[in-house]
């Protein structure tokens, strides 16, 4: 049962104002990739082009980079996002405008509010270690995308860990740093409970590391 406030649901994404996200591609995906959670963007695009499908939802959008580059397996898919944030929604809808995407403003803790026709996949890039409590309590966002996931669809993404020993001496500074002012809430997110999590709920589960990235997916 998720417990959070108000108050910490919203620190997780209130980061994403207009200004961070024009300089959120170097910050977050070229520098601290690379140098602090030590997986870089490359790897992360690569975890998109394996499992990103011709009728898609992101969910936690950021700024849209991935989707701006993936290769889908169609020349027009269908592409909707799915956020709390509306800097983040209207930001990553005009960068990625050539598709027409869906656009759903929705706390993704809380049970979709409107009646949406399902995916093929869902991409949760970056969004759990956002999320308040732990990964057992943060893996209600998987029952409430359920509904909008077609039968056999698949569920992707990235989340940086804690795990004991992962963290560098810069990754754990960092990592201290964004929990105490509420953008991440990731101490206590391990690789076993991620795995306990998504096998509750899922068939053929895969989760790979790299650094303090866990990159995963799960068939419905």
């Amino acid at each position: 049962m998720m417990h959070a406030t108000k108050q910490e649901i919203e620190a997780g994404q209130a980061v994403y104002t207009r200004r961070m996200l024009l300089i959120y591609d170097i910050r977050v995906l070229m520098l601290s990739n690379r140098f602090i959670w030590k997986c870089p963007s490359s790897r992360l695009l690569a975890h998109y082009n394996m499992h990103v499908s011709a009728n898609h939802l992101d969910v936690g959008v950021g700024s849209g980079y991935f989707l701006d580059r993936c290769r889908f397996p169609a020349v027009s898919p269908r592409l909707a996002l799915m956020d709390m944030n509306p800097n983040s929604l209207a930001f990553t809808a005009k960068r990625i405008g050539r598709y027409s995407p869906e656009v759903y403003q929705q706390n993704i803790l809380e049970r979709i509010s409107c009646d949406i026709v399902p995916f093929d996949s869902i991409a949760l890039n970056y969004l759990l270690h956002c999320l308040p409590g732990t990964l057992a309590e943060k893996g209600v966002v998987f029952d409430y995308l359920q509904p909008v996931m077609k039968p056999g669809a698949t569920v992707f993404g990235s989340t940086i860990l804690n795990d004991k020993g992962v963290p560098g001496w810069s990754a754990a500074k960092l990592m201290g740093h964004y929990n105490r002012h509420g953008i991440f809430s990731n101490l206590a997110d391990t690789l076993d409970g991620l795995q306990r999590a998504l096998e509750s709920r899922f068939q053929c589960v895969d989760i790979k590391t790299q650094g303090c990235v866990a990159l995963f997916s799960a068939t419905l």
